[in-house]
């Protein structure tokens, strides 16, 4: 089947005949468009692709098309998908279940029935091996849709009733429910247009929720819900004015208080009410520009996580007497570092937990009342530990992941009073044995001096001599930093010799706030040349070979992609971008696109003229030359809501005009998803597998595994 795109975006279909030979590369029309701005206008050429309604023909008919074409080039690449599809399965335990957790007399867990894409979440009542009651079906209530997710629920203070967060469309705009626990009956009270998060009050028939501003997306607004009244009725309890800030609410760690957050990238504002009475509510802290904290409570006391004098944070605690008093009224639990950064905490009866960074990696911190501190080891040297759900706080056990890119993610209990120690459970991988492969922290120098942290993993016998193929991961933005972890999905590239890196550049945290703050705003540049030199640095220690290299990165990682492919397409045999933010000065021009607002002090406000300069310096769409690029593999979903669909459809017509190489641009469209791809857990490894197949072919290594 052949087809080309005419001017006015219609599509022309061939003969089934022609369909062996090299399928056309699709193209699209050109429509100049003036993007104002305050600091000039810019045409673009295709800003007619952007169709908020997602029915444009010529535009449906544009993305047929380039789908069209995936199918065709990919084609003969299906046995190998298949094969790695196969391969994904095989080591994932099918019938698999979660560590059951204890929360007000009940157990609660998640299951898969095998072949199953979605689970089952049941509770016991008084002990973990006491008969199950289903909550959730989610098989069931997957039937009849393209994506499903279940989000957020919570479960009524009485154990009687439960609320949950549904989306059916992959939008994120997510319609609240409840059942009642005993008959499964669902009520007919219903919310649309939420965020997946729903907090009960201590009266069991008021749901406190957030509601989303119907263009931005943003959530804006605190409604309280009373059941078996009108949603429309829905009392307004706050209203964040601030288009800059995001919002949540939760119960706090010992459910005495339901607080509301809004947060920026450089302030937080945090107000809350006794569950009782959760129309009182009262600010703990005001909001100031560069001031973050979040606050839990526990024990007649609030403890609060910081950056007041404390760039990589501390904890501080105050008496509930003396929050009136503010921050003044705040006593250090912990000093400030310039080594640690305190990612997290949780209160307990006599202790904190503290899930914190130091070196790169993630790790625990036990700190009792009495002044203790324990940490909990790790015989790796690269790692992550994370403080897993810890319902239970009068508790004296602590639970926790750990896990490594070669040690399948485990979960412990530690005991704070005993030391003692037990596995609860390791993540099951069947085929896969650890000593197979071999983890390594390396640091590579980059051009300005700073030492990069990398996590690489290999098969166990791979020669160091400058042959084997790297695919290379890193994200980098919002302070998020990328942790090592097993995945099934990688382990046919191990075994196939490639050397899997994890590239931890600025932009996230792994190395504190100061690695953040060089890696966004009028820094972000240092993002992308970050993951660039630990490329060569790679090469140059003879990890891998210079000419076979992927790269891969997702959304903000996305837009890492494109700024690599604009700067350094050399050093890379092909690039994989999903959902990738490209189209960085337009997006962030119009404040109507969802997330724009709230992004300012990510990437800049281009109303500002040094913002502007700056983006328009880096944003890969406006970056796209007459050059040769590496072989392209691009994803999105028509129904993003976090990056448009349009940005990377512009981005892919804009290569396809102008780049000048024979290498294969695949841009795949899922139709039926928004920004995190298909919903089932089986149709996301045929995904994976698609571009999987992609990236072996070009790196030459698509034969069987070892």
């Amino acid at each position: 089947m052949r087809w080309t795109i005419v001017a006015c975006g219609a599509v022309i279909l061939g003969s089934q005949a022609e369909a062996q030979t090299p399928p056309p590369v699709p193209h699209v029309a050109k429509r100049p468009f003036q993007v104002t701005s305050p600091n000039g206008a810019r045409t673009d050429d295709y800003y007619w692709l952007r169709d908020d309604t997602r029915k444009d023909p010529a535009m449906l008919a544009y993305l047929a098309a380039e789908n069209g074409y995936a199918d065709a080039r990919l084609a003969p690449l299906k046995p190998l998908q298949a094969k790695l599809y196969a391969e994904t399965v095989a080591h994932i335990k099918q019938d698999d279940s979660s560590v059951p957790y204890a929360k007000n007399g009940y157990y609660y867990a998640s299951r898969f029935a095998a072949g199953a894409d979605y689970p089952l979440i049941e509770r016991r009542k008084g002990t973990a091996t006491a008969p199950a009651t289903t909550m959730f079906d989610e098989p069931t209530m997957a039937k009849g849709h393209s994506f499903f997710a279940l989000s957020d629920w919570a479960v009524s203070p009485d154990n009687a009733q439960v609320a949950w967060a549904e989306d059916t469309v992959g939008r994120r705009q997510y319609v609240l429910k409840i059942k009642d626990l005993a008959t499964g009956a669902v009520r007919s009270d219903t919310i649309a247009n939420a965020e997946p998060s729903v907090v009960w009050a201590d009266d069991n028939r008021t749901i406190l929720y957030v509601a989303k501003d119907p263009v931005t997306l943003r959530g804006y607004r605190v409604m309280a819900h009373v059941l078996g009244t009108a949603p429309a009725a829905d009392a307004l309890l706050y209203e964040e004015k601030d288009d800059t800030f995001q919002m949540g609410i939760a119960r706090t760690a010992d459910d005495r208080f339901i607080c509301i957050t809004v947060g920026s990238t450089v302030s937080d504002e945090q107000r809350c009410a006794p569950a009782s009475n959760s129309s009182a509510f009262t600010v703990l802290a005001p909001r100031a520009r560069e001031f973050r904290y979040t606050a839990d409570h526990q024990n007649g006391r609030w403890i609060i996580r910081t950056n007041r004098a404390a760039k990589n944070y501390k904890l501080v605690t105050v008496a509930d007497a003396d929050v009136a008093k503010g921050v003044a009224a705040w006593r250090d639990l912990t000093p400030a570092s310039d080594s640690v950064f305190i990612e997290s905490f949780k209160p307990f009866a006599g202790f904190v937990a503290i899930d914190q960074r130091e070196g790169g990696n993630r790790m625990i911190r036990l700190l009792t009342d009495a002044g203790t501190s324990i940490p909990v080891k790790a015989d790796e040297p690269a790692y992550r530990m994370a403080l897993d759900v810890n319902e239970e706080t009068a508790a004296p056990w602590v639970r926790y992941t750990y896990g490594s890119l070669v040690t399948p993610t485990t979960t412990y209990e530690v005991n704070v009073k005993t030391g003692a120690r037990r596995v609860l459970k390791v993540a099951p991988v069947p085929g896969y044995d650890p000593a197979n492969y071999v983890t390594e922290r390396v640091w590579a120098t980059a051009r300005d001096g700073t030492r990069v942290p990398v996590s690489i993993v290999y098969r166990k016998g791979l020669k160091r001599d400058g042959t084997a193929p790297l695919f290379q991961y890193a994200y980098g933005s919002y302070g998020i930093s990328t942790d090592p972890g097993v995945d099934p999905g990688r382990i046919g590239m191990l075994d196939r010799g490639v050397v899997y890196a994890i590239a931890h550049i600025r932009g996230g945290q792994e190395m504190g706030r100061g690695w953040y703050d060089d890696g966004h705003l009028l820094k972000k540049r240092n993002s992308f040349t970050d993951f660039v030199d630990v490329t060569r640095f790679l090469v140059a220690q003879k990890y891998v070979a210079k000419d076979r290299v992927a790269a891969m990165g997702g959304s903000a990682g996305g837009l890492l992609m494109g700024a690599v492919a604009n700067m350094a397409p050399q050093d890379y045999k092909v690039v994989v971008a999903q959902v990738p933010f490209v189209d960085v000065v337009t997006t962030m021009l119009d404040a109507s696109i969802p997330l724009t607002t709230f992004e300012y002090d990510e990437w800049g406000n281009p109303a500002q003229k040094a913002y502007y300069d700056y983006m328009l310096s880096y944003s890969p769409y406006d970056n796209v030359a007459a050059k040769a690029y590496p072989a392209l593999y691009v994803g999105t979903g028509l129904w993003d809501s976090q990056v448009q669909y349009y940005e990377p459809t512009k981005w892919v017509a804009k290569l396809r005009e102008l780049k000048t190489d024979a290498n294969p641009l695949v841009f795949r469209v899922n139709m039926e998803a928004g920004h995190g791809g298909k919903s089932s857990r089986f149709e996301r490894f045929r995904q994976n597998a698609e571009w999987q197949a992609f990236v072996l072919d070009q790196l030459g290594v698509a034969g069987a595994a070892s």
